[in-house]
């Protein structure tokens, strides 16, 4: 099966505006982009995709021994880059995908031409000198209770991810998102980012970076957002003031704006 028919690739935007790939986080697809995609396509060509096992992507390719890393879904962005003869490119990665673009472009950066991590976190555990945001406790407690009752860890874990308590169909949305994704692939996929460590990764990206954090971001709160800049060299962070993780549904303009600002790069 050719990777553009696997992962549901879908080409919009401006034909002769530069490249601009958009990789949605975890429990989502690339619907997760249609707010800010209007602007977006205005000005470049956009590639949107599902990760294996989410979204129209086949799930038949899909399985627990290759998807047990985030390397695997870094693998599969740089062969629709190599199908499609895409790059330099600027990549936008969200959330967990931020990871993944950070994977992808240390060992390709020829592909890109910018990076732009939405809201990401190299690691959601607390270390010594490192916050991320939650607990070894707190993570095994999300992890049990996604293996003992999916379809409640996903009408629970949606509110905190999104915030936005006064815009409950958000909440909605983001609840249907994850309710949508196989259990299986959603057990497999929440390890490989609630466990991951991609600290070290970090210092080896040398593409011209935009970190983009957000204000009040109970998922990647603003210490790490500036542990993410610190730790890429020559990168430069932007907070965005809006709630939630999920700034491209909560405050599309705003981060609509904050992208295409970067990926411009003065053009």
């Amino acid at each position: 099966m050719d990777v553009v028919t696997r992962n549901n690739v879908v080409i919009t935007g401006r034909e002769d505006g530069p490249v601009m790939m958009l990789a949605n986080g975890f429990g989502c697809d690339q619907n997760m982009w249609r707010l800010v995609t209007p602007e977006l396509a205005r000005h470049f060509r956009l590639v949107l995709f599902d990760h294996v096992g989410t979204g129209k992507a086949d799930v038949s390719t899909w399985s627990e021994q290759r998807y047990s890393t985030l390397d695997a879904y870094a693998e599969d962005l740089l062969a629709i880059c190599d199908e499609l003869g895409l790059g330099p490119l600027v990549l936008v990665g969200h959330s967990v995908s931020g990871v993944i673009a950070v994977l992808a472009a240390s060992w390709r950066p020829e592909l890109f031409e910018r990076l732009i991590l939405l809201t990401p976190s190299p690691r959601y555990v607390d270390d010594e000198g490192y916050r991320g945001g939650f607990s070894a406790e707190d993570i095994d407690e999300l992890l049990e209770s996604l293996d003992s009752n999916y379809l409640g860890w996903s009408q629970s874990l949606a509110p905190v991810v999104m915030g936005n308590p006064e815009r409950p169909e958000l909440t909605e949305e983001l609840t249907n998102s994850f309710c949508r994704l196989d259990p299986a692939v959603a057990r497999v996929f929440a390890r490989a980012t609630f466990l991951s460590d991609n600290r070290a990764d970090l210092g080896r990206v040398t593409v011209p970076t935009r970190v983009i954090e957000v204000a009040q971001d109970v998922i990647a709160p603003r210490e790490v957002g500036a542990y993410v800049h610190r730790s890429i060299p020559g990168s430069e962070l932007v907070t965005l003031d809006a709630v939630g993780h999920c700034p491209q549904l909560s405050s599309p303009a705003t981060t609509a704006r904050a992208i295409a600002e970067f990926a411009s790069g003065g053009r």
